[in-house]
């Protein structure tokens, strides 16, 4: 995968349009690892995110954002936002997304990409941003599921595999950090 994050503060979602998010990111923004300065005249964090499957991989399911901040007293919260996603799916009242499905077919350990799609691109703004925490974002980008190695392994083996045991994953790609500190 290629996963691109970046953050500023006057990304527009004409920018998630561009089909060089990277040029765009570097001159409005920081890359992943880079720090945000204190926020100008009260606006909250945007970020262009952006993320390409692996050309013999999976497809994409979700791309999320996840934040960590520290409150008054020192303590350490995080959540978790879905910011971009294949499909027409819709999140639910609890405001989570909905899985992308599953084309796994455990007994001859294959999958197709008939779900999911090949490229993610979003802008996401910090919609309970407060300029006085400390915080930090970064990008997790999910394919959908694919055969896990318990699958393979008992397709070439002819082997049954033991009850409970998974034959699927959904793997995932990290980016660095992006750090906002308040001005002190």
């Amino acid at each position: 995968m290629i996963v691109r994050f970046f953050g500023g503060w006057d990304f527009v979602q004409q920018d998630a349009e561009n089909r060089l998010p990277a040029q765009v990111g570097y001159s409005k923004g920081v890359p992943m690892g880079g720090d945000l300065r204190a926020a100008p005249g009260g606006k909250a964090p945007t970020f262009l995110v952006a993320a390409l499957k692996d050309p013999i991989g999976a497809n994409l399911d979700r791309y999320q954002i996840v934040k960590g901040w520290l409150d008054k007293d020192g303590n350490l919260h995080e959540k978790i936002y879905d910011v971009a996603w294949s499909g027409d799916r819709k999140p639910g009242g609890d405001g989570k997304l909905p899985p992308v499905g599953n084309t796994v077919d455990e007994a001859n350990a294959t999958w197709t990409n008939t779900i999911g799609a090949p490229e993610l691109i979003a802008v996401w703004t910090d919609p309970e941003f407060d300029a006085t925490q400390s915080a930090f974002y970064y990008g997790r980008v999910i394919e959908i599921p694919t055969p896990r190695w318990t699958a393979y392994d008992a397709k070439r083996f002819g082997v049954r595999p033991l009850p409970g045991t998974s034959m699927t994953v959904t793997e995932r790609a990290y980016t660095s950090p992006i750090w906002y500190r308040p001005a002190q």
